[in-house]
């Protein structure tokens, strides 16, 4: 049994590999910037250690006893600046193992040729693995192509296309060859490097069975879900056009996609095949791939999203030194005859595909506004149409706190002019259930004010009519 420290374990390979880890009988320790976003869907016996990897300090004692550390932290969703927050956080874990009982590193990287023609993402990501070799210990850096997995960034984008578009206007990045892998080789590759003993720095690089272009992944789903789809290529859509037009039609925001397409643009072949010497796996090829991700989204819903990751919603605002105004608080209530578990279960369900039970149309206009500039917009959705977790991403509200049958706290996460919060509590009141319903706003300065001020009449109708409805959806259950 080893001693493991997990980083990126609220992220989509991350959390999968947890319970696989798990499973195997190792001790893990989970280092998480928020411990609570990750403390409802951990196993038990895993242990969680808050720090964050931009703090070299906060992290030294996670490492303490440690025998192999798991790196899985990239800032996609961040701004201009991802490449520098990127440095900086390697070179702190870098510089904390040193010190620390760790001797080995285990890193995904990504597949390119390094050349100074690679995308910013992938230059990125293999400065990260050499920054991590300069600690000084073993570090096994595993370069990959498209993951294809039910909840996977690359898997929504091309199912959400599919599904919704009978004929696509494709650009020029479509049909660059790529060698993607299924997710759960992905996991096998990264168990195997934990668990081997073989001293040394190395790097694999690891992808599929088969050689394929985003073109020929979406044909494939096509052809797996009964469905005709026509592809017109042409030359004229930039990677800025392509990502707006994304954000239009799938769950992935303008910013997250324009950072993915800029890194497909190039090729993401395996140009040496030592990991299929080094390692038993034997990758399946996208056909497999494809039906283990169907099969799984039909057996279960996804126990990891792209999304989940505390880095979707953008780049996490550091607020200190920011003066607000007065927090406003706007708070109603409404008794329902309905008991307090139903009435939990209808607040519960809130968003995704059931929607906010009044005015889902201006839900969906503040979506839009929120993608063209920059925010994370409607389309992420929820992991679970039912339940909630502390953590995950539900359209452009993150769960913050849940209590069952208690208290729902969602903080936003669309572009804001200061914070936000939209909490539920309940409570019995004789034989009736009574709903506090309270949205919250921290105001920057004068433009903080007259953003709430000039939607306080339509804050009022939906907060209204949403209260209303969700008593009545209860009582009617």
């Amino acid at each position: 049994m080893l001693s493991i420290l997990l980083t990126g374990a609220t992220g989509y390979i991350g959390g999968r590999l947890l319970y696989k880890l798990h499973e195997r009988g190792h001790a893990i320790r989970c280092l998480c910037r928020n411990p609570d976003f990750i403390r409802s869907r951990a196993p038990q016996n895993v242990e969680i250690h808050p720090g964050d990897v931009r703090n070299k300090d906060s992290i030294v004692p996670a490492m303490q006893g440690m025998d192999v550390a798991v790196y899985l932290i990239h800032s996609m969703a961040s701004h201009e600046n991802f490449a520098e927050a990127d440095r900086l956080a390697a070179r702190n874990f870098a510089e904390a193992v040193k010190n620390s009982s760790i001797g080995k590193i285990i890193y995904v990287g990504g597949l390119g040729e390094s050349d100074d023609d690679l995308s910013p993402h992938l230059k990125s990501r293999q400065e990260v693995g050499a920054i991590l070799r300069e600690s000084g210990v073993d570090v096994i850096e595993l370069r990959a192509s498209i993951v294809i997995g039910s909840g996977s960034l690359s898997f929504e984008m091309i199912r959400s296309l599919v599904e919704r578009l009978p004929v696509m206007i494709t650009p020029r990045w479509v049909s660059v060859p790529a060698q993607p892998i299924a997710i759960n080789d992905l996991l096998d590759y990264l168990v195997e490097s934990i668990e081997c003993e073989a001293p040394g720095s190395r790097i694999y690089e690891i992808g599929g069975a088969e050689i394929v272009s985003y073109g020929g992944i979406m044909k494939e789903y096509a052809r797996q879900r009964g469905l005709k789809r026509f592809m017109i290529p042409v030359p004229f859509l930039t990677p800025f056009l392509s990502s707006l037009w994304l954000g239009l039609v799938t769950p992935i925001y303008a910013r997250v996609g324009r950072k993915l397409i800029d890194s497909i643009r190039h090729p993401t072949v395996v140009k040496q095949n030592s990991a299929l010497t080094d390692f038993s796996i034997k990758p399946v090829g996208i056909q497999q791939a494809i039906q283990q991700a169907l099969l799984n989204e039909d057996l279960e819903i996804a126990r990891t999203r792209w999304c989940d990751a505390l880095s979707s919603g953008g780049d996490i605002v550091d607020w200190r030194g920011v003066r607000f105004g007065s927090r406003i608080i706007d708070t109603r209530s409404r008794l329902t005859s309905a008991d307090l578990e139903t009435v939990f279960s209808m607040i519960e369900s809130i968003g995704g595909e059931t929607g906010w039970f009044y005015g889902n149309w201006l839900w969906r206009v503040r979506g839009a506004i929120d993608l063209l500039v920059g925010g994370v917009g409607m389309r992420r959705g929820r992991r679970d149409p039912r339940k909630m977790l502390v953590g995950d991403a539900v359209d452009f509200w993150r769960v913050e706190d849940i209590i069952p049958a208690q208290r729902i706290r969602l903080r936003a996460e669309m572009k804001l002019p200061g914070r936000a919060w939209l909490q539920f509590e309940l409570e019995t009141k004789e034989h009736l259930t009574e709903i506090h319903q309270t949205a919250i706003f921290d105001p920057v300065g004068l433009g903080g004010l007259a953003y709430w001020y000039a939607l306080y009449p339509i804050h009022q109708f939906i907060f209204d009519g949403m209260l209303r409805n969700i008593a009545i959806a209860a009582e009617k259950r």
